[in-house]
């Protein structure tokens, strides 16, 4: 026990780890704040859409050099998330199917470019570590961890002011417009805000993985709590156990983060079912 504290501070003193669990809390935390609103709303998957995006965005910001790569990636997520939320309102093509044309094309787009207009020598390892998150989170400069608190803290802070507009349109959309609320203004700024977490959780779990942040914290928390606050709480918290735990676990058995990080929540919402069958 002693030899495990003495190797968890030896790790801790080095600023990537330090980095890599600020960012990695926090973006469990605001995944977890949007996911259980996309649960409930039943838009799990655009999480899923809007990383395959931002992957085919960071493959044309890499051929094209482009030195403030997050701002092209996160500008082109959010105009995909209107989109998504536009075209999901119109009768001609469902939400599911927009996502799903999105996804697909993006991605395919994406690993496209990186192959004909090729800028490294391994474009098999740069793709697996985008995808699934493998050393990206250890590697962050401390703009782009300043860049991920301040966004976090917007995205908390939108939660905290607007929670009872965002319990109603999660819950009750025609209540909402009934009583002269701006249910689509809502529903932008939840698209919008999920577009850039996504963004920014590219960094700890990759393209592949995100929908697991969104989604299964969520999922854990519904199995034991009855409320919608309790529920939001209950997600935050195992988010946030789930990204801490996961980080430190592959750091100190050289494991992908992102992976790992997934894996520990698959873990948490198999204890959280286990408990709910017993409740």
């Amino acid at each position: 026990m002693t030899n495990f504290i003495a190797t968890l501070q030896y790790y801790f003193s080095y600023p990537f780890v330090q980095y890599a669990l600020i960012v990695g809390v926090l973006i469990a935390l605001c995944s977890s704040l949007l996911g259980v609103t996309l649960v409930l709303k039943r838009f799990s998957f655009i999480g899923d859409g809007l990383s395959h995006v931002a992957f085919g965005a960071m493959a044309v910001a890499t051929v094209l050099q482009f030195t403030s790569q997050t701002l092209f990636i996160m500008i082109v997520t959010v105009i995909a998330a209107i989109f998504l939320l536009r075209t999901g309102q119109n009768t001609k093509i469902k939400g599911d199917s927009a996502i799903a044309m999105l996804s697909v094309g993006a991605l395919a787009i994406g690993y496209l470019v990186m192959n004909i207009f090729s800028t490294s020598a391994n474009v098999s390892g740069d793709v697996c570590s985008t995808l699934f998150g493998s050393t990206t989170i250890l590697t962050l400069t401390h703009f782009e961890v300043i860049v991920c608190i301040v966004m976090s803290l917007l995205v908390v802070l939108f939660y905290v002011l607007f929670y009872n507009r965002i319990f109603a349109v999660t819950f009750d959309e025609e209540f909402m417009k009934a009583t002269g609320k701006k249910v689509e203004l809502y529903n932008l700024i939840i698209a919008v805000l999920t577009a850039v977490i996504v963004v920014l959780a590219m960094n700890l779990v990759g393209s592949l993985l995100i929908t697991a942040l969104l989604i299964f914290p969520a999922l854990s928390a519904m199995k034991i709590m009855n409320s919608f606050k309790g529920v939001v709480i209950y997600s935050a918290i195992l988010s946030v156990i789930g990204a801490f735990v996961g980080i430190i676990l592959s750091i100190l058995f050289s494991t992908p983060v992102g992976a790992t990080v997934v894996f520990i929540n698959i873990m948490i919402f198999i204890i959280n079912w286990i408990i709910s069958i017993f409740k």
